[in-house]
This record gives C-alpha cells, sequence and structure tokens, in this order.
C-alpha cells in the first residue's frame, strides 16, 4: 500500500516546500515524517517516508535520526521500520503546574479498572477525533484495546460525546457543522439534530454511552473531566463486549465513571 498524508496536509506540505527557503524546511519535514507515521501503527520504513513525502534518502535519514536520538521515534532492529513515540502523544495532552494528566488519572483508571474489569481508557480531543493517550487493559481473557494514539470519529465514541456535550458553545457550534457523521454501524448517530439531542441527554446524566456506535458488540460508557468553567479537558471510558457492559447497566457504570473522571480532575486542577 502507498503511504501518503491526507490530502489537505499534502497541499500544505508542497506549499511550504515551494516556500523552504523563507521558512525551516528541516522542521517542517520532520513534523511532515511525524504525522505519516503516527498514522502508521505498523511501523514505516525510511523508503516508504521517503517516496511519499518525496524527500531525498539522505535527508529523510538526518531527520529521522534526530528525531530518534530526541526520542519521538524509535526504529525497530530488525525491520529497521520507524514508530512514533510516546513522547509524542503525550505532547498533545493538558498540562497542570506540576503533573501531567496522565499522572493525574491513573489512579482513578486504577479503581475503575478494579470496579469494572474492563479496558479503562484516558482520552483527549484532537479536532474532530478522539484520541486515546492512556490505557489499563481488562482482566478478561477476551477484552477491547487498542494502540495508545488510536482516534475514533467523535460522534460515534463514547468518550468523544462525552467532551463535547461539555464544549463551550462557540468551540462546539462550529465543529458540529464541520463534522462528518459516518455510519460505521446500524446504532451511528448520522444527523446532526440527533447528535444535538445525544449531547443534551450527557450533559443531564453526566455521563456518555456507546453501544456499538463504533464498532458492532463493543460497547463504552465514559465521563468527561471537567474544569472550573465545567469545559472538558479530556474523558475516562470503558470499553468491552457487550455482553458484559449491558445496556442495562449503562446508568450503574455511569456513575462509576463520573466520580472517577471527577476525582481526576480534581487532582490535575488543583
Amino acid at each position: 500500500m502507498k503511504l501518503q498524508l491526507p490530502a489537505a496536509r499534502r497541499a500544505v506540505f508542497s506549499r511550504k516546500r515551494e516556500d523552504a527557503t523563507s521558512g525551516a524546511p528541516a522542521l517542517t519535514r520532520g513534523l511532515a515524517m511525524v504525522e505519516l507515521m503516527a498514522q502508521q501503527p505498523q511501523g514505516v520504513t525510511l523508503s516508504e517516508v521517503t517516496s511519499a513525502l518525496k524527500m531525498s534518502a539522505a535527508s529523510a535519514f538526518r531527520i529521522a535520526t534526530a528525531l530518534e536520538e530526541l526520542g519521538y521515534l524509535r526504529r525497530e532492529e530488525g525491520t529497521k521500520k520507524f514508530f512514533v513515540t510516546r513522547k509524542v502523544l503525550l505532547l498533545g495532552q493538558p498540562q497542570a503546574t506540576s503533573r501531567s494528566l496522565v499522572e493525574c488519572a491513573v489512579e482513578s483508571m486504577r479503581q475503575v479498572l478494579t470496579i469494572t474489569g474492563e479496558t479503562t481508557q484516558l482520552c483527549c480531543l484532537a479536532e474532530d477525533q478522539c484520541v486515546v493517550i492512556d490505557q489499563l487493559p481488562s482482566v478478561h481473557p477476551f477484552k477491547y484495546i487498542v494502540d495508545l494514539g488510536s482516534r475514533a470519529p467523535v460522534h460515534c465514541a463514547a468518550p468523544g460525546k462525552a467532551m463535547l456535550a461539555f464544549l463551550p458553545e462557540d468551540e462546539l457550534a462550529p465543529l458540529l457543522t464541520q463534522l462528518k457523521l459516518e455510519k460505521h454501524t446500524a446504532h451511528s448517530i448520522t444527523s446532526r439534530k440527533g447528535l444535538r439531542t445525544e449531547l443534551e441527554r450527557i450533559r443531564k446524566d453526566g455521563y456518555a454511552v456507546d453501544h456499538g456506535e463504533h464498532f458492532d458488540g463493543i460497547h463504552c460508557v465514559a465521563a468527561p473531566l471537567l474544569n472550573q468553567h465545567d469545559q472538558a479537558i479530556a474523558a475516562i471510558t470503558i470499553a468491552g463486549p457487550s455482553s458484559r457492559i449491558p445496556a442495562a447497566r449503562f446508568a450503574e457504570f455511569g456513575r462509576v465513571m463520573i466520580d472517577a473522571a471527577n476525582e481526576a480532575a480534581r487532582k490535575f486542577l488543583e
């Protein structure tokens, strides 16, 4: 499969390359390289990078080596493939004065795992997607887990909807206008009116659910971490098979998630 950046990013990268004499070409290429690799959890070879970004092999090697030395990329010895590291992933998370969001949320996540036994994740918003920045795997042999950095459309993921519901209206309105409400399963919300109704329910109840909206048979329950203005900065969610997270227990699990999210937010903001 031929690797490439999304069309919009390719256009920007092309323009930047043309204007390199007036900017920072190495920085532009380095960021494009990180973006490309972030979309490929299976890793990317140097030749794939040079082909996708139309860079010389020498330039790609020099930039990749520098990013590896700085800890943003790692190279697998056997395959020689490059991968983005957790350091890149954590750049985008909210930061308190002395502790990261992950540090403040991990104890609450452990408590959720103990109570529910299900995979527990910490997520943040990245434009119109929900990004997993930390994860504690389920205690069950059959479990739902994803790679850190994995993204899901906000309209069909419980943590995404939990964060949307508590965005200020001046941020929420333009975001809803831009969203592509794609249908992933028969349960996916595909209308803006339906999503607005769902967000109103989430604000009322304090938690969000995903009853097989992204993947058939996978249910999620999430609650947002709120700041002093009751605006979402992140969300904690559980995810697992519908047989273990049935709709009949959504409210029960919702209370667990609200308590966990509130405690994590308190630690983050104190």
